[in-house]
């Protein structure tokens, strides 16, 4: 049995490798991974840790471009899924403000394994997102890029026909050129006034040029 099988044996649908992949490769708009398979990288992660976290994380194979050999960006991919949810599902959220944005326009992914929770950590729901990665650092864990979890997000809905994050934003290592946090996710609107599609939006920190000009009463 290779390491990918003894893996996948772990993962079972919790792994996203270059077969799986190649099977919604049209679907996704990426460039066919098996075309890839001299070069994909080794398996960092041991054994017994993907055991301990095989229901709750994905084991993901990030690829760098999309079917036209172009850099598989946040920006390709809305544009390869679209924005309108009576047309086609899954897509994207119907916002522009990122399209000049680094991280959505020129940011890529490696050809790696990312290894991402499915769910968010309840320990850091509603917390500053200042706080969160002191929170994360004692499980060796990071925030995942923008770009990371619209990749998990679209490829295992895919496969598998499930919704992530289905209800919640998840905090980004990404900001804008303001500085200003990037959080993604939240499908499905609860209140259902807002249509579906995966979110990207940004966190305003607070700066000196926010204040109040009170009225006097």
């Amino acid at each position: 049995m290779s390491d990918l099988e003894q893996v996948k044996a772990i993962m079972g649908k919790n792994f996203i490798g270059p077969q799986e992949l190649e099977n919604i490769g049209e679907a996704l708009g990426i460039q066919k991974p098996l075309t890839l398979s001299s070069f994909l990288p080794a398996i960092k992660y041991p054994s017994e840790l993907l055991q301990a976290v095989k229901n709750n994380f994905i084991l993901i194979l990030g690829l760098p471009t999309d079917k036209q050999n172009k850099p598989l960006t946040l920006n390709q991919m809305r544009k390869h899924l679209g924005v309108d949810p009576n047309k086609s599902e899954p897509c994207f959220y119907n916002q522009d403000w990122y399209l000049k944005e680094d991280f959505a326009a020129k940011k890529t992914m490696d050809l790696n394994w990312y290894l991402i929770k499915k769910e968010v950590r309840e320990d850091t729901r509603g917390k500053n997102p200042d706080e969160i990665p002191s929170l994360l650092q004692i499980n060796n864990e990071i925030l995942p890029s923008a770009l990371l979890t619209a990749f998990a997000f679209f490829a295992y809905y895919f496969l598998n026909r499930e919704i992530l994050w289905k209800h919640d934003f998840i905090w980004c290592s990404d900001t804008d050129h303001n500085g200003d946090l990037i959080y993604t996710g939240r499908y499905l609107d609860p209140t259902k006034t807002n249509k579906n599609g995966f979110n990207i939006h940004r966190h305003l920190k607070i700066r000196s040029c926010y204040g109040a000009a009170p009225q006097i009463i």
